[in-house]
């Protein structure tokens, strides 16, 4: 008898787990990677995403990476929020979008900063938010950046450099991104540009792009955007109230059928690790958007995204257009 019920109990225990496995199976990851890798959405799920998130685009499909989903760490003399896995922060569902490889966004503590460390096979380049941050690397630049700069550095066979905040009373907000480069064995490059907040009101202006995009010049300092050896556009704006701009995407790549695309709202009104507050934005008339949250976006080539102000504040909004 008592076999009997053992066995019995084992069945029963087999069974829920089976069940369970299944339920599983049919609960669709919240994730932006959903939409990459899991084969078993129907096209009627993508279009629900795009018709309460894009009305006024519903060719464009947009998924959400809310504030509050950001990885991160608070290390005292650092302050980081990472949309990639990064360091101590491991998420197989977000490791790179495209050629997109880390968006980090730093606070750094007045007279703390990176140590002397290397980097190769890779375009990495800082956006100055507040603040300022020393750079000083082995190709012998040495520089302060402030809220404005751009700093992109090329790595390709490798370099190395410190990032510090050598002001004693302010902390220093930037966002570091890195890029996987369109080819390996480059000689490491530097490259410096500055936009001013006047020119990036209620403007969509691009601040980085591939080398061979128009305007884009590869000299160290200059004007137009910095040159980066990826295909990763990075654009600017800073949006006041009532006020909107578009992105259109391009082409997408050959035996592609779509583009990629992240928009970003900067957490300019102080850190927070809370659901997002502050500045306010609506992209393609349906998501909105405030301070820290970000939306991961496909599109067919001539497929737009307008990113509008609905807010009280003027809002800081990186767009990046990825192939």
């Amino acid at each position: 008898m008592l076999q009997l019920k053992n066995l019995v109990s084992a069945l029963f225990l087999a069974l829920l787990a089976t069940l369970f496995s299944a339920l599983l199976r049919h609960i669709p990851l919240r994730s932006a990677t959903t939409f990459v890798v899991n084969r078993n959405l129907t096209s009627s799920a993508m279009s629900s995403a795009a018709s309460t998130f894009s009305p006024l685009n519903p060719n464009v499909k947009l998924v959400p990476r809310l504030n509050t989903q950001r990885g991160g760490a608070n290390h005292g003399w650092l302050k980081t929020f990472h949309t990639f896995s990064f360091a101590g922060y491991w998420d197989p569902r977000y490791t790179s979008f495209g050629k997109l490889q880390v968006i980090n966004e730093d606070r750094v503590e007045p007279t703390r900063g990176f140590g002397t460390h290397g980097h190769d096979e890779m375009e990495i380049f800082s956006y100055i938010v507040s603040g300022e941050l020393e750079h000083k690397d082995s190709m012998g630049n040495l520089e302060i950046l402030k809220r404005g700069d751009i700093q992109l550095t090329s790595a390709g066979t490798g370099i190395r450099h410190s990032e510090y905040n050598r002001n004693d009373k302010s902390v220093v907000h930037f966002l570091q991104i890195w890029a996987e480069p369109h080819t390996r064995g480059l000689k490491p490059k530097y490259f410096t540009r500055h936009f001013t907040d006047e020119e990036k009101t209620d403007k969509l202006v691009t601040v980085v792009a591939p080398v061979g995009s128009e305007g884009v010049k590869e000299e160290r300092e200059g004007s137009g955007p910095a040159p980066v050896q990826s295909k990763v556009t990075l654009k600017s704006t800073i949006l006041t109230p009532g006020n909107s701009v578009e992105h259109v995407f391009p082409a997408p790549a050959s035996g592609e059928t779509q583009r990629k695309g992240y928009v970003h709202v900067i957490q300019t009104s102080g850190y927070n690790t809370g659901a997002a507050k502050g500045n306010k934005v609506r992209v393609n008339g349906g998501l909105e958007l405030s301070e820290g949250d970000g939306a991961f976006a496909w599109g067919a080539a001539g497929d737009k995204l307008q990113i509008e102000n609905v807010g009280t504040t003027p809002a800081e909004v990186l767009v990046f257009d990825v192939e």
